[in-house]
This record gives structure tokens, C-alpha cells and sequence, in this order.
């Protein structure tokens, strides 16, 4: 008998991460390695879809919101619905104890492996989060997960390499180190602000996900899928809508006014830090920054908060942390914009 179960753990782990190499390959890999010698030929990945080649946004208006959520959603449907696909596939097919063995507890080592097993996903922020949700609900730590979601975007091999033949390889070098820092500093912040009476309630919680029995994984996928669609996309659309109309207010005409003093440093890395961008998008952004005279300081803060986190991505982790580490996180994710700003000024980038 348990040599049955420990084969039918086995099969669901190997159908799990078959969907995943197949999905990644199809959505993410090949597209980026076509796109990466297409960034060495041409210094571009194309166009900013904040604005285009314009140097503003357009103003407030249901078309400025409609225009943009198409274009944003036209780059990332395949991923999205790979994330949903991963997301409940976590919670159907992957054992609890393996999950918790390798991403559970408050070890730094589950933080070290939730970013490590980041770099293959290469997802945005909103598209990774149902795969962390559903990693949360298998149990995972709090700060495994967070490096997980933080690593996806910020780690990106593909976008640090687009970013060194778009942008220079200072600004990869910068984004690397700085990055890698947030990953494993903001994943340790969130398991030292787990309490004990959570940590408690998680191994609870396992326990209890461990008797169930684990019957019909397929129709459990389906379900799961389901019901995490309906309770993610809708507030997810919803927001998308809302910061496309609003890019004007987030983000003023660019040009040489908008230079490295703090209050600019600042603003763009809150105004980063709520704005939704595709995969690899803060790296046309700040080409079309630079290019208009932007200091480097805001660009630098965009560098560090337009990826990781944004208002639609962390309303849909709602119900998967605490409101407090999500809130630490954001104001964190902050901070790395102002030093992404500083040291920029300072390498002169």
C-alpha cells in the first residue's frame, strides 16, 4: 500500500512538472531565446507600452483604459493562463509533504530554494501569483513563497539579458545584485514576521491536507482551475483597466525636467511599484526614459519596482499572506527603487 502511494506521489509529480517544462518552453523560453538575438542585433525589444513613442500618456479616459489592458493582456494571456493552469495544478497534483519539505518552515534555505526555483518561470508578477497562491495553499512558507514571486521578475535571465544589449550591462549588473538582494532579504523578512500561532496553524493545516486522500487529481485540477479563474481574473481585469487609464497621473510627461532629484527618485518608485507591465516591459520603458532625457534616478527606481510587485498582482495574493508581510513587501520593494535611483546617479549609468 505504501509503495502504491509513494508511486502515484511520484506520477502526479512528474505529470505536474512535465505541464510546466512543456508550458514554459511553448510561452516562455523559445520566444526569449528568439528575442534575445533579436536585442543583440537591433538594441531593442520594441516599443515602451507605457506611451509608445510618445512622450507622455494619454489622459485619463475609458479608451486610454481599454487600449492599454489590450495591449498589456495581447503580451500576457499565454502566461497568465499558464500561471492559473501551474497554480492549480499545485494544489491538485503536488504532494503537501514535499511541498513543505522543500519550501515549509522558516529556514532560510527554503527561501534560498523558492528563488532558485524562480529562474526557469521568467513570469511577470501576475502571472506567477496563482502559482504562488497555489503554492501557499500546499503549505509553502511565507518567505519561500515571497522569494518565489519577487525572484520570477526581478531574476529574470532573460530580461537581465535583454536588459545588457538594450540598455547596458551596468544596468543588468545593477539590476542582478540588487535584485538577488531583494529576493533573499524580503523572503527572510516575511518568515521572521510569520508568527508562531501561524506557523502553528501551517503545520495544522498540512496535517490535514496530508489525510486527504488524494483521488481523482484530474477533476481536482479542473475544479481548482476553475475556481481559482473566477476568483482571480475579474479584480485582476478591473485594475488593469483602472492603472491604464490613470498612466498620466502616474506618469507625467517625460523629458530633462524630470532629473535626479529625490522627490522624481521617489515618485517613480511608488508609481512603479503600482503599475502592471508585461515580462521583460521596464526595459523599452526605460530606453524611451533615457532617450528623452529622463535623469537616471528615475529610471533606476522603475528598474527596481516596475517587475516585482504591482497593485493588481498584490490584490490577487490577498487571501495568501497576511496583510501585513504583503504590506511590508510593497513598502520594501519601494526602498530598493530609491537605492536602485541612488546608485544609479552614482555609477553614473
Amino acid at each position: 500500500m505504501t509503495q502504491a502511494r509513494s508511486l502515484d506521489a511520484t506520477q502526479r509529480w512528474i505529470l505536474y512538472f512535465a505541464v510546466a517544462a512543456a508550458g514554459l518552453l511553448y510561452v516562455k523560453w523559445l520566444p526569449y531565446w528568439d528575442k534575445a538575438f533579436t536585442a543583440a542585433a537591433s538594441h531593442s525589444i520594441g516599443q515602451s507600452i507605457l506611451m509608445g513613442k510618445a512622450a507622455h500618456a494619454p489622459a485619463p479616459s475609458w479608451n486610454a483604459a481599454l487600449g492599454y489592458a489590450l495591449a498589456y493582456g495581447k503580451a500576457i494571456w499565454k502566461a497568465m493562463v499558464l500561471g492559473l493552469v501551474l497554480g492549480a495544478g499545485a494544489q491538485a497534483l503536488l504532494p503537501p509533504n514535499w511541498v513543505a519539505r522543500l519550501l515549509g518552515g522558516t529556514r532560510f534555505g527554503g527561501v534560498v530554494a523558492g528563488g532558485l526555483l524562480a529562474l526557469p518561470g521568467m513570469m511577470c508578477t501576475c502571472c506567477a501569483a496563482p502559482v504562488v497562491a497555489g503554492l501557499r495553499r500546499q503549505q509553502a512558507s511565507a518567505g519561500a513563497a515571497i522569494a518565489f514571486w519577487l525572484g520570477n521578475s526581478v531574476l529574470n535571465p532573460a530580461t537581465l539579458v535583454f536588459m545588457g544589449f538594450v540598455l547596458g550591462w551596468g544596468w543588468a549588473g545593477l539590476r542582478l545584485a540588487l535584485g538577488a538582494l531583494m529576493v533573499l532579504a524580503l523572503g527572510a523578512l516575511a518568515n521572521r514576521m510569520t508568527s508562531p500561532g501561524e506557523a502553528a496553524e501551517a503545520e495544522k493545516a498540512l496535517a490535514a491536507l496530508e489525510a486527504v486522500p488524494q483521488a481523482a487529481p484530474l477533476r481536482r485540477w479542473l475544479t481548482i482551475l476553475a475556481r481559482m479563474t473566477v476568483q482571480l481574473v475579474p479584480e485582476y481585469v478591473v485594475l488593469v483597466l483602472l492603472l491604464g487609464a490613470a498612466r498620466a497621473w502616474l506618469f507625467p510627461t517625460l523629458g530633462p525636467q524630470i532629473g535626479n532629484q529625490l522627490a522624481w527618485i521617489a515618485a517613480f518608485a511608488i508609481a512603479g511599484a503600482l503599475f502592471v507591465i508585461p515580462t521583460a516591459g521596464e526595459v523599452p520603458i526605460i530606453q524611451a526614459m533615457l532617450s528623452l532625457g529622463v535623469g537616471a534616478g528615475p529610471a533606476g527606481a522603475l528598474l527596481m519596482t516596475l517587475p516585482p510587485i504591482s497593485l493588481p498582482s498584490l490584490a490577487m495574493l490577498s487571501r495568501a499572506f497576511p496583510p501585513r508581510i504583503l504590506a511590508a513587501v510593497a513598502g520594501s520593494v519601494v526602498l530598493f527603487g530609491l537605492a536602485g535611483g541612488a546608485l544609479a546617479v552614482l555609477l553614473r549609468l
